[in-house]
């Protein structure tokens, strides 16, 4: 087989990997937006809880969701939509952080949430990579 084939296969394997994990993110984040936006109960009791009260401040908090949720899942905006939700996670991290909630299934979610993000973006953004190249162990000095 040429190299060209095989980059060619690795791009694509890395392409379509990267949609898989962007779409789990996208999933995850519109579900959590919706309930937002439908301020369900346990929505409102949980994030009256972690110091949100009301439910105009949840809807709006959905709203932010499903914006950057929505800008990320479009290819020329993915980005921009990127660094928004991780702002949005990283106040997830901070909010549960201050109520010395579980650091493993609480306070850790919005860093595997970004992790998710980032990392479905970098596999299917070829921009990313160059940006941020990955370094073997077989990477040599220059």
């Amino acid at each position: 087989m040429s190299d060209r084939l095989l980059s060619s296969t690795s791009h694509n394997v890395a392409y379509w990997l990267g949609w898989g994990l962007s779409g789990l993110a996208i999933a995850f984040c519109v579900m959590d937006a919706i309930m937002k936006l439908l301020a369900l109960p346990f929505v409102l009791e949980a994030s009256d809880r972690i110091g949100f009260h009301g439910e105009t401040v949840i809807r709006e908090l959905g709203v932010i969701l499903l914006t950057s949720t929505f800008l990320y899942a479009v290819p020329p905006t993915a980005m921009l939509g990127a660094v928004l939700l991780t702002g949005y996670l990283g106040g997830a991290v901070a909010a549960h952080l201050r109520l010395d909630d579980p650091l493993f299934t609480h306070v850790l979610s919005g860093v595997y949430g970004g992790l998710l993000v980032w990392g479905g973006l970098y596999l299917r953004d070829p921009r990313l990579r160059a940006i941020f190249p990955w370094r073997g162990s077989q990477a040599q000095p220059s």
